[in-house]
């Protein structure tokens, strides 16, 4: 089995973090992946899009891929955009 890769998010995922975030995830793909989300502050929407790409795409490769210490503005920021079915958070989520 793979070890765990392990991808630190940005503090600004902005639209210019979202092409690097893409190229990131891409080389670390066909392995579980754990995201620290620790140091986020600001969480945009086209980062949102890579991230739900790169949940489908680990899904499609049956490997795991998780969402680890998610900053508050982190949890936030993506119930701001309806996270029913992202899944991004621990189950039971962070208040």
């Amino acid at each position: 089995m793979a070890d765990t890769a392990v991808l630190s998010l940005a503090p600004i995922l902005d639209l210019q973090a979202a092409e690097p975030l893409r190229a990131e995830l891409m080389v670390l793909r066909g392995r579980p992946l754990s995201i620290d989300a620790s140091q986020v502050t600001r969480l945009g929407g086209l980062c949102l899009q890579v991230l739900i790409s790169a949940r489908k795409t680990w899904a499609e490769d049956g490997q795991p891929l998780t969402v680890d210490e998610p900053s508050e503005a982190f949890t936030e920021q993506l119930a701001s955009f309806g996270d029913p079915e992202l899944g991004f958070l621990p189950e039971g989520g962070v208040s």
